[in-house]
């Protein structure tokens, strides 16, 4: 998993330097890192996304094989229907 890396240290320094109290600068040191935790979780890797292109593309080629199968189903059925009503029609 990737990880951004974050200077809680310079961080809560820099706000000091600002003017903020050491625990409000500790408490946004905290809470910033408690937000790149859970968005790092959420984030797709390239391992995901290659896992994900595998199976579309094997999605893909199952629902082709289905479709030539429902193609020559249909065609075979339209045949049988048209030969009965030539043969209803026309004997």
């Amino acid at each position: 998993m990737t990880t951004i890396t974050f200077d809680t240290l310079k961080f809560v320094e820099t706000l000091k330097s600002s003017g903020f109290a050491e625990s409000q600068a500790k408490g946004m040191a905290s809470a910033i890192q408690e937000v790149q935790k859970s968005s790092l979780d959420e984030w797709a890797t390239r391992r995901d996304i290659d896992r994900l292109d595998a199976r579309i593309d094997r999605l893909e080629i199952k629902l082709t094989g289905e479709m030539a199968l429902i193609k020559w189903m249909l065609g075979l059925l339209l045949g049988g229907v048209t030969a009965l009503l030539l043969k209803t029609f026309f004997t």
